[in-house]
C-alpha cells in the first residue's frame, strides 16, 4: 500500500531518530551526562543508602550477639523455636518465587487468572490463622487480612474482562527474554535470601530482650529492609528495561552483563531515589482511586474531597512512577525527570487510560501477596504448634520476606512490560510492535462511548 509524502517524511524522521539512539547505545557504557544538581542528588541518596546499610548491618550483628548471650542466661527467648520457622519460610519464599516467575513466563494467561482468584483465598487463610492465634495484635492483623481478601475477590470480579489483554501484553513483551535473565533472577533471589536471613537474625536478637528501645531497633531494621529490597528489585528492573527498550525501539540486543555493569556504575543513586519515592506515591494513588470508587457522585462534599485528593495523587504520579525507570536506564536521566518525561509522553499519545487499566502491575502485586501469604502460613502455623507467643510476629515477617522475594523474581517481566509501553509511546508506527496495544485502545474508546 502506497503512503503519502507527508507520512513517508514522518516515518523517515522517526527512523532517523531511532538510528541515532542505536548509535549512542551500541557501546555498553552510558554517555549522557546529568546536570550538576542531578549528580549531587544521586550521590546524596547513594551515600545515604550505603551508610544506612552499613550502620544497620552493625546494629544487626550487635543485636544478634546480644540476643544469643541473653538467650543463654534466661528462658524468656528460645532461638531454636524462633529462628527455624522464619528461616524455612525465607527459603520457601525463594523457591516458590523462582518457580512462580517461570510458570508466569510459560503460561501467562493461566497464572494471571490463578493469581486473581487464589490470592484472596490465601489472604483470608492468613487472616484465619491470625485469629486462631488469639492475641489482640493477631486478631487485628487477621481482621485486616480477611477484609483485604474480600476486597481482592470483589476487585477480581470487577476486572475479569481485562485478563485477556493483561496476558497478551505480558506474553508479547516477555517473548524474547534477555540473555542470562534466569541467572540474574537466581542471583537476585540468592542475594535476597542472604540479606533476609541476616536481617532476621537481628530482629530475633532484638526480640530476645524486648525493651522499648528494641522495638525501635526492629522498626529501623524493617525500614532498611524495605528500602533495600526495593533497591534490589529496581536494579534488576532498570537493567532489564533498558535491554528490552533497545530491542523494542531499535531491534538492538545489549549484553546483559554490560547493562548491569552500567546500572551499578552510573545509576545506583537514581535507583535509590526511585525506590524511596515510587512505593509512597503508588500507595497514595491507589488509595485515591479506591476513595473515588467509594465516594461516587452522590455526596457532593465527599465527591469534592475525593476529587481533590485524586488530583493531588495525579500530580505526584507525574514525578514518580515505575515507567520512569526505563528512561533512567536508557538515557541516564534523573529519576524525577525520567518519570515526568515518560508520563508526559503517555499523555501526548493518549496512553494514560490504557496504562491505568493495565493489570500487569496489579498481577505482580497480588503475586507478591500470594507468595507472602504462603510464607506467612508456613511460619505462623509452625510457630502456632511449637510456641504460640512467637506466631504473630513470625508470620508477619515471613509475609514481608515472601512478598518482596516474589516481586524481585517478577521484576524482569514487569520491566519488560514497562519497556514495551515506553518504546511504543515514543514511536507507535514502529514495525517492531504488533496490534496488541492499538486493538486495546480501540476497545477502550468503544467502552467510553
Amino acid at each position: 500500500m502506497e503512503r503519502s509524502t507527508g507520512s513517508n517524511m514522518q516515518i523517515q524522521g522517526q527512523r532517523t531518530q531511532s538510528t541515532a539512539i542505536v548509535k549512542v547505545q551500541q557501546e555498553p557504557s552510558i554517555k549522557i551526562e546529568p546536570t550538576v544538581g542531578g549528580q549531587l542528588l544521586r550521590k546524596l541518596f547513594q551515600i545515604i543508602f550505603f551508610v544506612q546499610l552499613f550502620l544497620v548491618s552493625i546494629l544487626v550483628i550487635v543485636l544478634t550477639i546480644r540476643g544469643l548471650i541473653y538467650a543463654g542466661s534466661t528462658d524468656r527467648f528460645h532461638p531454636k523455636q524462633w529462628y527455624p520457622p522464619l528461616l524455612v519460610s525465607t527459603a520457601s519464599a525463594g523457591i516458590v518465587s523462582f518457580i512462580w516467575q517461570s510458570i508466569t513466563f510459560h503460561c501467562p494467561s493461566k497464572t494471571i487468572k490463578a493469581v486473581f482468584w487464589f490470592t484472596p483465598l490465601l489472604t483470608c487463610a492468613v487472616g484465619v490463622l491470625h485469629i486462631l492465634i488469639g492475641s489482640p495484635l493477631s486478631f487485628a492483623a487477621g481482621t485486616i487480612a480477611i477484609l483485604s481478601g474480600v476486597i481482592q475477590s470483589l476487585y477480581a470480579c470487577w476486572v475479569n474482562s481485562r485478563f485477556d489483554y493483561a496476558s497478551k501484553i505480558l506474553k508479547v513483551s516477555t517473548s524474547a527474554p534477555p540473555y542470562n535473565t534466569t541467572t540474574f533472577v537466581i542471583l537476585s533471589i540468592i542475594t535476597c535470601l542472604v540479606y533476609s536471613s541476616f536481617s532476621v537474625t537481628g530482629i530475633g536478637g532484638a526480640t530476645a530482650t524486648g525493651t522499648s528501645l528494641d522495638i525501635v531497633f526492629i522498626v529501623v531494621i524493617l525500614l532498611s529492609f524495605l528500602w533495600s529490597m526495593q533497591v534490589i528489585k529496581n536494579m534488576l528492573y532498570v537493567t532489564i528495561s533498558r535491554i528490552r527498550y533497545m530491542n523494542f525501539a531499535c531491534g538492538v540486543d545489549i549484553n546483559t552483563r554490560a547493562a548491569f555493569y552500567d546500572t551499578v556504575k552510573h545509576l545506583v543513586g537514581s535507583v535509590c531515589i526511585g525506590s524511596a519515592i515510587v512505593p509512597v506515591i503508588g500507595t497514595i494513588r491507589g488509595s485515591a482511586r479506591a476513595i473515588n470508587l467509594v465516594a461516587g457522585d452522590n455526596d457532593e462534599f465527599l465527591f469534592s474531597c475525593a476529587d481533590c485528593y485524586s488530583g493531588f495523587a495525579s500530580t505526584l504520579i507525574t514525578y514518580g512512577n515505575r515507567w520512569g525507570f526505563v528512561h533512567v536506564g536508557v538515557y541516564n536521566k534523573g529519576f524525577i525527570q525520567a518519570s515526568a518525561d515518560t508520563w508526559e509522553m503517555f499523555k501526548r499519545v493518549e496512553l494514560i487510560s490504557l496504562i491505568d487499566s493495565d493489570l500487569t502491575g496489579v498481577f505482580c502485586f497480588l503475586s507478591g501477596v500470594a507468595v507472602g501469604s504462603i510464607c506467612g502460613i508456613v511460619g505462623g502455623t509452625w510457630e502456632l504448634i511449637i510456641h504460640k507467643g512467637y506466631a504473630t510476629e513470625v508470620s508477619i515477617y515471613a509475609f514481608l520476606i515472601g512478598y518482596f522475594m516474589c516481586r524481585i523474581a517478577l521484576a524482569w517481566q514487569q520491566a519488560s512490560v514497562s519497556a514495551y509501553y515506553v518504546s511504543y509511546a515514543e514511536n507507535p508506527q514502529s514495525l517492531q510492535f504488533d496490534a496488541t496495544i492499538p486493538v486495546r485502545i480501540e476497545q477502550l474508546h468503544r467502552f467510553q462511548v
